[in-house]
This record gives C-alpha cells, structure tokens and sequence, in this order.
C-alpha cells in the first residue's frame, strides 16, 4: 500500500519522521546528503547535482542535465506522483534562494489541484494547500494559521472556529487578508468552494489535529 513519500531538497534542516511500510524516500539533489546526515537511507537520489559532488551510494540514482525545465524538487515529486503517491512531504524547500521557495510554493498549488497532497515543512510549521475543499482542526490546535489565495481569487471561502471569521468571501492574492488568524480552542474549519488556498501553520497543528473534508 502507498502511504507517504518523504522528499529532502537541497537547504540544510532537521529532518523527522517515522516510516511506515510502503513509504518512500526520496533524496533531491543535496538533499540526499541531508538524509544521510540525518540517518536516513534513501530509496531514490534524483537531480542534477549540481550542489552535491559527494559519493552517492544509492541503487535508484536517476541524474538529470543541469540545464533542464525542472527544478530538482519538481523533479522528486513528479517521480513520487509516477509512483502513484498521493501524500507527499518535503523537507528543506523553504528559505534559501527566494526563487526556488515560490517555485516549490507554486508545485503546491499546482498539484493540490491534481488530487496531490504536498506539505512543504519548514522547522515546526508547515505549508499545503486545499482545493475546491476543506478541512477542519480539532479544538487541540492552538497557534496561528494563515490563509492565502493561489490564483486570482478564491470564491467562496469559509473560516469558522477561529478568532476572524469568514462566510462565503472572495480572496485575492494581492491582497493578503487572512495572514496570521489565530484558533481559539474551538473546532475550527476552513473551506473554499472555487480555488486553490494555500495555508500556512504548525507541524503539529498538521499532523496531529487536521481532518480534511
């Protein structure tokens, strides 16, 4: 059974997780070389490597020209998608060069409308996205979340359980009206009936208390 596909990019993190059987793990680029750092085997290294010149002792290598239309994150998760994974984190895409961080940012979006779920991991926050859909929090998420639109605008967007609330409203993503709302203690839903919205709040919060509808 395909569960998660773990995916390490090239920026230095901490990197945490528990494998399950049918999980797969997958080294980008200098990512590879975190993992190994971490303790982690990889199944896959994939990328050009360009920011990697060590030994790489790894049975599924798959190297790419550096002069290509993917980036080496692109490149992970559309192998993992090959594989047929539906749930994939990432590690070290955030920070670093701002131009990749948007492009790992945009890879979100883009496949969220595919049926793809893609949490990028940063520290003890995370990032992903809805589309067309929802989720709800249990009321033991705590902190803040925020809220963004991927698109033009998203229609028809709900926020309830939370300290502002939203029914049936319009986001546009020049204007960056749900940053930094907060939960209450309250079972908390957020949904939006036409777009894409990107969200942005912590790794527990993700992993521990979110439901999605």
């Amino acid at each position: 059974m395909k569960n998660t596909c773990y995916i390490a990019c090239a920026l230095d993190c901490d990197i945490e997780f528990s494998l399950k059987e049918g999980d797969l793990v997958i080294g980008a680029d200098r990512g590879y070389f975190t993992l190994v750092e971490n303790g982690i085997k990889p199944n896959v290294a994939i990328g050009d490597f360009d920011s990697y010149t060590g030994k790489i002792e790894c049975e599924n290598t798959l190297v790419y020209p550096v002069k290509k239309d993917d980036t080496d994150s692109a490149l992970a998760i559309k192998y993992a998608c090959e594989q047929d994974y539906k749930k994939i984190v990432v590690f070290g895409a955030i920070g670093g060069m701002l131009d990749h961080t948007v492009a790992n940012i945009s890879l979100v979006a883009q496949y969220a409308e595919k049926g793809i779920e893609i949490a990028l991991v940063d520290g003890e926050n995370v990032l992903f996205a809805i589309h067309n859909g929802g989720v709800t929090f249990d009321k033991h998420a705590g902190g803040r979340i925020s809220v963004f639109s991927f698109g033009d605008k998203a229609c028809g967007v709900c926020e309830k359980g939370l300290l502002y609330t939203l029914e049936n409203a319009t986001l546009e993503n020049r204007v960056p009206l749900g940053v930094s709302n907060e939960f209450v203690g309250e079972k908390a839903e957020i949904s939006v009936k036409s777009g894409t919205l990107l969200l942005y709040t912590s790794r527990k919060n993700f992993e521990n208390h979110l439901t999605r509808l």
